[in-house]
């Protein structure tokens, strides 16, 4: 059961309607990063842990990205609103679907559930949330970058703190977990390379040694060798049988010309 209380969650105030901005918001309304994404992943995680804490938090965040959607969508109606509506009709994207948010990112890509990260483990969901808090704040940055309104900057501002708190909401829940920093997860152990750091992109002077590929966590393998073997041959009978020197195709070719 759910509640909507009409009142926003932080006041939008636009003072100088731009639509082509109005368009850049639709990023955070129907994008791959934005609230309706993330309302969406938290919600649907909650439901497989078992940790009622946890599940409480996932649930709690979630209706607040609900509400910030709701503040996105307000702010979209009112750039695209005043004296420069017209500029709204003629922007591609508006004069197509119509005035208002929509289910598309500023490109006009349609939302997709595929944007949704989450796999029924609660430490793989909580590092995805992690990340997608990260890719939100960076577009909220981006939009803030771009806007010439105070009213819009403020807004923006408050939503781009939301999602520094709520990554530091699902770091804690990690942490009680002790998994903030523990690379292991689930059930199967790993075998004995887990601690193997090769170096791959070799180029002597140039390689560079950090915390990453040192001692005590890691063992540097320097020149690695392959372990495994040379794969077998193809063998498709459906495949092309091309004629090449020396090959098994000149080879039937000139048996067949002796005949």
């Amino acid at each position: 059961m759910f509640f909507h209380r009409k009142e926003l969650m932080f006041p939008v105030k636009v003072g100088t309607p731009n639509a082509r901005f109005g368009q850049f918001l639709l990023e955070q309304f129907g994008g791959a990063t934005g609230e309706l994404t993330a309302s969406l992943q938290y919600w649907v995680q909650s439901f497989h842990v078992q940790d009622a804490g946890i599940r409480d938090m996932l649930q709690d965040i979630a209706i607040e990205e609900f509400s910030h959607l709701e503040m996105v969508g307000r702010m979209i109606e009112l750039h695209c609103q005043g004296p420069k509506r017209q500029a709204a009709e003629q922007s591609t994207l508006f004069a197509i679907r119509g005035i208002g948010p929509h289910f598309l990112d500023s490109q006009g890509q349609a939302w997709t559930a595929a944007y949704i990260n989450e796999g029924g483990n609660v430490v793989r969901d909580l590092r995805a949330n992690i990340a997608s808090e990260a890719g939100a704040r960076q577009t909220y940055e981006a939009l803030i970058n771009a806007c010439d309104d105070a009213g819009t900057k403020e807004a923006l501002t408050f939503l781009l703190t939301r999602e520094i708190s709520h990554t530091q909401m699902f770091m804690q829940a990690l942490h009680s977990m002790g998994k903030l920093d523990e690379p292991m997860f689930g059930t199967v152990q790993p075998d004995e390379t887990v601690d193997l750091y090769f170096n791959l992109s070799r180029n002597g002077a140039l390689d560079r040694r950090g915390a990453w590929n040192q001692e005590p966590t890691f063992r540097y393998v320097d020149d690695p060798s392959p372990q495994g073997q040379v794969p077998a041959e193809v063998v498709n009978p459906d495949d092309e049988k091309m004629a090449t020197p020396g090959g098994q195709g000149a080879k039937a070719k000139a048996a067949s010309t002796t005949r």
